[in-house]
Parts: structure tokens; C-alpha cells; sequence
């Protein structure tokens, strides 16, 4: 058979997997760094660290995101499916039930961006014209299909079912940006990530999952569904995906997975005179496209970040499975993290 790709981008880990792969850098959460994972779980205490999944409200995050909708269908006799009464064999009424059906913005909230989210058009046959490409070589078009294919939209590879079916279980270590910085907006590049996690002796090993806390989900908790874009658009720290010494350290560090309370994890828009890339999500390329390393978006980490530095700790056990929804390129979460 053809080779899928003859060119990978440069330093991506197209290939390092297989040839085949679909998951990244969740195959470095192996069993081994699972159980180095459990060993962090001291007292048993467990945070939620998704926000309600009705949050931020509105679309003024992204225009075409929407918060969900609630839908109550009709039963028989023209009964609604909250209260239904339900007859026993000899017709008395004792029990009730209630059934609901939502549609759901996959990335509206707290979220996995999956490997099917962002692509590239790249020459990966070496034949000088760019097509649509994905993480390891899969294909706009043929792997990741618009609604005229047949079946409809989505991802025949790389679709967050990928992500789910490996439960998503390991070691957290999370990152208080909001603690030197408080919900001033500050750009942070290597040298500024570097500077607070030797303040805060963090150290990150290969297969971590990486947490930044920047307060932005905090924020959009206390606007409690009415969000002013004024103030987020200008809120809180975030990564410069413009700094190609912390991408590199990205992509050196063996983190298996990014995420971040905020929206997009890094910068966005960033800044329109910066040098380098004109890509405009340039930390989403160099995850999602080159490196397979998947990011979490909105994850509300106040309350676990106040435990840990209340506490001296900055290591947890994670457990962040999407949801297993077919052809999907992100989805819904709600990440568990035990102390």
C-alpha cells in the first residue's frame, strides 16, 4: 500500500508510535505511570474540575459555540417525559420516570480538543502542493470527512472515541500561574513558565499531564452565565504559543496531555506584531498537528489549586476519560482529581 505520508513536519512525532497510531502522547500513560500516579493519593479527597457544562454562557468565547439545550420529549398519551407515570400490570400508576435529550456543543465548555480538531495543509507526499493533514499523516477528506461523505461528518480516524477508550488515567501536576500573577493578562513564554516552577519546585516527568491554573475558569464561574467579553478577552495569564523555546520545551518535556483553565490554553487572538509563525493558534499546530498531544480547555482548577498550595503539593491522581461519542473531534469532560 501507499505510504500514508513520505514528509513529517518537523519535529513531529509522526511515525514514533506507529504508523497507525490515533492516540499521541497518551500512549506514554502506561500502567507503570498509572500506579506512580496512585501512589500521590494521600488523604482521598476528590475535586470536580469541570464547570457546569451550561458555562460560560453565551457565545461571546467563540460566536459559533452555543451553551445546551434542553429537550423534554412527548411519551405516549400525551404525557411529557418528566413525571411519567408509569402503570403496573394491573394498570395502578406507581412509578414516575423522567427522560431528557440535549444538544450539546462538543467544545462549548470544560473540553478535550482531540486530534481531529486542528490540521494543516502540508505537502506529506512530498509532491509540492499542501492538502489537508492531521496528526500522523491522517487525511482531510478520506480520514476526516465533511456531511457530504457518506454517513455524514467526522473523524474515521483520530475521533475522540481514540482518547476515551484508554481511560485517561494518570498523574496530574498542575502550575499556579494565577498565584504570581493574579487575573492580570500576562503572555507566559519558557522563561516565565520556567521561573515559576522553580519558585514552586515543580518538576515534570515524562508522561505527566500538565495543569495550568490561570483563575480564567474562576472568573467565568462568578459571571455565572453572563459573560463580559471586556473583561475575559483581557483576563488572566496565558502560554505565548509565539515562543518557539517553549514550544520546544513542549515537545521535550514527554508531557503526555496540556490543559489549562482558560479558553485555548494559550494566547488567543496573541499578539499581531509578534515574530515568527502567522499561524493563528500556533501552540494548537505544534500539540494537536505535529506532536499528538491533546488539550484541555475551561477545566476549573481553582479549588484544587488553593488545596495544593494550601497543602505544599502540586502532584494528584487525574482521571479524565471524554466522552466516547464516535467521529468526534472533541468533546465534554469532567476530570476527577484525587489527593
Amino acid at each position: 500500500m501507499k505510504p500514508r505520508w513520505v514528509r513529517r513536519p518537523d519535529g513531529s512525532t509522526w511515525g514514533d508510535f506507529g504508523e497507525d497510531d490515533e492516540l499521541g502522547r497518551l500512549n506514554l500513560l502506561t500502567p507503570e505511570r498509572r500506579l506512580a500516579a496512585i501512589r500521590e493519593v494521600r488523604t482521598g479527597d476528590a475535586f470536580c474540575l469541570s464547570l457546569p457544562l451550561d458555562l460560560p454562557g453565551g457565545n461571546v468565547l467563540n460566536a459559533t459555540r452555543h451553551p445546551p439545550v434542553r429537550h423534554v420529549i412527548e411519551r405516549k398519551h400525551g404525557h411529557p417525559s418528566v413525571n411519567y407515570p408509569v402503570r403496573f400490570m394491573d394498570e395502578r400508576y406507581i412509578d414516575c420516570a423522567c427522560d431528557d435529550a440535549v444538544t450539546l456543543f462538543m467544545q462549548y465548555s470544560t473540553q478535550w480538543d482531540g486530534l481531529g480538531h486542528v490540521g494543516q495543509f502540508f505537502d506529506a507526499d512530498g509532491d509540492g502542493v499542501p492538502e489537508p493533514v492531521y496528526y500522523n499523516g491522517f487525511r482531510g477528506g478520506r480520514d476526516i470527512v465533511g456531511p457530504d461523505a457518506e454517513g455524514g461528518a467526522g473523524a474515521r480516524r483520530l475521533g475522540i472515541e481514540r482518547m476515551a477508550e484508554t481511560c485517561v488515567q494518570g498523574r496530574g501536576v498542575l502550575v499556579d500561574l494565577h498565584a504570581h500573577h493574579g487575573d492580570a493578562r500576562v503572555l507566559v513564554g519558557y522563561d516565565e513558565l520556567m521561573r515559576v516552577m522553580d519558585l514552586d519546585r515543580v518538576e515534570v516527568a515524562t508522561g505527566d499531564m500538565l495543569c495550568l491554573h490561570t483563575g480564567f475558569a474562576e472568573l467565568v464561574m462568578r459571571m455565572a452565565g453572563r459573560p463580559d467579553p471586556a473583561v475575559l478577552h483581557q483576563a488572566s495569564p496565558a502560554l505565548n504559543g509565539r515562543d518557539p523555546r517553549l514550544l520546544r520545551w513542549i515537545a521535550d518535556s514527554g508531557i503526555a496531555v496540556l490543559v489549562a483553565d482558560n479558553y485555548a490554553v494559550e494566547a488567543f487572538p496573541n499578539a499581531p506584531d509578534a515574530p515568527g509563525t502567522c499561524e493563528a493558534l500556533p501552540l494548537h499546530q505544534a500539540c494537536l498537528f505535529r506532536l499528538g498531544i491533546h488539550l484541555g480547555e475551561l477545566w476549573y482548577l481553582t479549588p484544587l489549586a488553593r488545596w495544593l498550595r494550601q497543602n505544599g503539593r502540586n502532584r494528584f491522581l487525574l482521571t479524565c476519560p471524554p466522552l466516547r461519542m464516535p467521529g468526534s473531534f472533541g468533546s465534554p469532560v469532567t476530570p476527577v482529581a484525587t489527593v
